[in-house]
């Protein structure tokens, strides 16, 4: 592809939002050296506000539950696309929905690159006889690779971290205008093994609330999850819950503007970290080796299981497979040691 021409190119990425936050660092740097492509990225319209700030960067919405649900739904999907005339396909996906998408794109002569997921070794990493423990790729440097085989080769030290979004009046009137350093706190993951226990994140809140220093922004979605938040703003004084309370957008532009953000292995670390957010993170059976760290986030900021205690860590890539005892391995990091590094960092 000639790649000083109008060249046009669609990106696949449709879930999950963690997955999709990844993409965001990986085509800032591809904008910055190749300002002439032009990039429209198929994903879901509630991901949309995270792709504002790239530049001839487009989003179009596929509706998988609505009118692009099904083959018939993946085919009117496809001749939408088709109006585009693009000139190649990155699928950063690479599941049913885009491989029917592929036939069509094939069919019609559009070159078409999918991403490595890397599964052999991550079986390797995870199992656990033979365990190769090793670190693997990150999946950055995975996305960047289907760039290189579309034709254009991605470094990804050329990145530039998104700009703090403009608060609301909405949002600066409930954080409030103080002084305190905001910390963001998203103690929440999609499976158990990821989740550090709520009456260990409570005693890291009430010791951090032993200052004056800190404004704590806590970040959920599901309606159990919002209950835990509005109790422990109930209980501290510098403590408020975002859960439920605003948009995407506003949520987005209040996590840019915090000086840290202590999150699981999940979705809102990658979202602090496309602002350039210093993003601690605990793991416990998942682990950085396979892939998943949050952009240019140093290794002091990943807090591991401690592998003496349970050597067969990590037991799985996405948090839901973990031998008996070994859900409480993600309490081997101690309230103390998190509140040390939260405040080392804040420093």
């Amino acid at each position: 592809m000639d790649k000083n021409s109008g060249t046009h190119i669609l990106v696949i990425r449709l879930s999950a939002m963690g997955d999709v936050a990844m993409t965001i660092p990986v085509l800032s740097a591809l904008r910055n050296q190749y300002p002439n492509l032009k990039i429209t990225v198929l994903t879901r319209v509630f991901y949309a506000p995270m792709f504002s700030q790239l530049a001839n960067v487009t989003v179009h919405v596929a509706d998988v539950h609505g009118m692009h649900k099904g083959i018939p739904g993946l085919w009117k999907l496809f001749k939408e696309l088709r109006e585009a005339h693009l000139d190649g396909v990155a699928d950063l996906h690479n599941v049913l929905r885009s491989n029917i998408l592929k036939l069509y794109f094939k069919g019609y002569g559009v070159p078409f690159y999918q991403i490595d997921k890397g599964r052999e070794g991550k079986k390797a990493l995870t199992r656990k006889k033979n365990k190769i423990f090793k670190p693997l790729k990150s999946t950055h440097q995975r996305y960047a690779d289907v760039f290189r085989e579309l034709g254009f080769p991605v470094d990804l030290s050329t990145a530039t971290m998104l700009q703090k979004e403009e608060l609301s009046d909405a949002c600066r009137q409930f954080v409030g205008t103080d002084s305190k350093k905001w910390l963001g706190l998203a103690p929440f993951a999609a499976f158990s093994g990821k989740m550090y226990p709520l009456s260990l994140m409570e005693k890291v809140i009430a010791e951090l609330q032993r200052t004056t220093t800190y404004k704590i922004i806590l970040f959920g979605g599901g309606v159990k999850e919002r209950q835990q938040l509005e109790s422990w703003q109930s209980k501290f004084e510098n403590c408020v819950n975002t859960a439920g309370k605003f948009s995407f957008s506003e949520e987005l532009a209040i996590i840019s503007n915090l000086d840290c953000m202590l999150s699981m292995d999940s979705g809102n670390g990658h979202l602090a970290a496309m602002y350039g957010v210093p993003v601690i993170t605990l793991w416990g059976i998942t682990h950085p080796y396979a892939g998943f760290t949050a952009f240019r986030q140093p290794p002091e900021n990943q807090m591991t299981a401690d592998r003496k205690k349970f050597p067969l860590t990590p037991t799985s890539v996405y948090g839901n497979k973990y031998p008996e005892g070994y859900q409480e391995a993600i309490a081997s990091t101690t309230p103390k040691m998190i509140v040390k590094k939260l405040i080392g960092i804040l420093a």
